[in-house]
């Protein structure tokens, strides 16, 4: 349960730095963000719908769709972002930290990506094309600011046209891919690595290894100077397990031998998180 409180902080927080993004930096200027928020913000500025409501309501059906698609825990997280964000919107006021609109789109991008970078560390999501961005990474090796991005800049693009304001339109679109950018920084779980352990206790290091899902194969090797037989274990896990892993290895046996390599991509069956 602690664990628990302490995600739905981070969220909270999170919530928190995206909504000084939108209000402080994007919104006084009239820019862009991306997905939902990006057609909130349009709405916004050429209607007297209200920002913060509008970023709620749009974000609900997509919440929907991604309670049976990404489960349970995913979305309850997604749902408190996305009611916090809307909560904070509506809480603090619009004005203009940075005159320079350039300036403006850049500090923005970077807190609505740390906003949204802690949000799915702990496991949830920011709402609007983050839950699309999830559910097309859930079988594919791409990273998810990356998608989200090209998502974006269509919208961005599309916003352009219709707004005929093209320079706004390539403000947003740094904004986003800044956004994109900072996204990857702290979401790594896109980034493999294999894991290469040469131990002396292996049975003690698969149990804990085993503890996750994760596949794991063994392998009997033989030192070429000592004539030692040894066990290597090869595991393929993601930049944000390997801190575990490494505690582990420690842990169980602080002598092994351990070679990590990133990895270029994995074929075949891999158990994502």
């Amino acid at each position: 349960m602690p664990k628990m409180i302490w995600h739905f902080l981070v969220i909270v927080l999170g919530a928190a730095a995206i909504a000084c993004g939108f209000n402080w930096f994007l919104v006084p200027h009239q820019l862009l963000s991306g997905g939902v928020s990006g057609i909130s913000m349009l709405l916004g500025y050429f209607t007297n719908l209200n920002l913060s409501i509008m970023y709620f309501v749009l974000n609900i059906p997509l919440l929907i769709a991604g309670w049976f698609i990404l489960g349970r825990r995913f979305i309850t997280l997604s749902i408190v972002s996305v009611a916090a964000t809307s909560w904070f919107i509506g809480l603090l006021p619009v004005f203009a930290v940075a005159t320079d609109p350039l300036l403006s789109c850049v500090f923005g991008g970077v807190l609505v990506g740390l906003g949204t970078g802690v949000s799915f560390r702990v496991g949830g999501s920011t709402g609007g094309l983050d839950i699309v961005g999830s559910i097309f990474t859930r079988n594919r090796d791409f990273p998810i600011g990356t998608v989200m991005a090209g998502m974006n800049g269509a919208i961005i693009m599309l916003a352009g046209y219709l707004n005929d304001n093209w320079n706004i339109a390539l403000a947003s679109m740094v904004s986003i891919y800044i956004t994109g950018k900072v996204l990857d920084l702290i979401h790594i779980s896109h980034v493999k690595v294999t894991l290469y352990i040469i131990t002396n206790e292996t049975e003690a290091m698969l149990k804990k290894l085993l503890v996750r899902p994760r596949g794991v194969t063994k392998i009997k090797t033989q030192g070429a100077y000592t004539d030692i037989e040894k066990d290597m274990l090869m595991t393929v896990t993601t930049r944000y397990e390997l801190v575990e892993i490494k505690r582990i290895i420690k842990e169980t046996d602080p002598n092994a031998f351990v070679n990590i390599v990133e990895t270029v991509g994995v074929m075949g069956s891999f158990r994502r998180s």
